[in-house]
């Protein structure tokens, strides 16, 4: 177990380490990698991860609380039951990521790239997902209600049994996913009827 506060790292390459169970507080990682790396059960509060490569690190039950990972890379990272409270991910790439059991309360995930992923079942109220590229993803059963979906691309997103109620969707192409079994609200049954033509009166 270690203990890092108010620290600061500038391309420092954690690669393969044993990171687990540690606790960072405040501390500022920028252009670090961390390739490979145990991070399992670690915990950050109020830390900035800038522009990091986190290829094929695990972050096994981890938790994160208001800490940022803007620009990122998570390709191939094992994300299992971790858990992201009020976290800035702007920007960041979870191409590949496994995302089994995460628990994602609020934050803002706008602009990331969450292609393919698995968020079936996942509470995600009033988490923003602006310009987020969440295509041919899995939100089967999610609760959406509240969340910023605005110009997010959904091309073959499964939605089926997903609660959309209250979601801001400006710029969204509803022909681009299926609307079979999604709960959506009275505003977004309009915008659906005129994505295929319809005059609302």
């Amino acid at each position: 177990m270690f203990q890092y506060t108010d620290q600061q790292y500038e391309k420092v390459d954690f690669s393969q380490q044993d990171l687990k169970n540690g606790e960072l507080k405040g501390c500022t990682f920028t252009r670090c990698i961390f390739r490979g790396t145990s991070m399992d059960e670690i915990w950050t509060s109020g830390c900035q991860f800038i522009e990091c490569d986190f290829g094929g690190a695990t972050f096994n039950a981890s938790l994160h609380t208001r800490s940022a990972f803007t620009n990122c890379r998570f390709a191939g990272t094992n994300l299992f039951v971790a858990k992201f409270e009020d976290c800035k991910m702007i920007g960041s790439d979870f191409a590949g990521a496994l995302m089994d059991g995460i628990t994602i309360q609020g934050g803002d995930w706008s602009y990331t790239n969450l292609r393919q992923v698995n968020l079936s079942k996942q509470v995600l109220k009033g988490i923003r997902l602006v310009e987020a590229d969440l295509s041919q993803s899995n939100f089967q059963k999610a609760d959406l209600r509240e969340a910023d979906l605005t110009g997010a691309k959904l091309t073959k997103t499964v939605f089926k049994g997903a609660d959309l109620r209250g979601a801001k969707m400006d710029r969204i192409d509803y022909r681009a996913f299926d609307l079979t079994g999604v709960r959506i609200d009275l505003e977004q049954a309009v915008n659906v009827a005129r994505s295929y033509g319809a005059k609302v009166d």
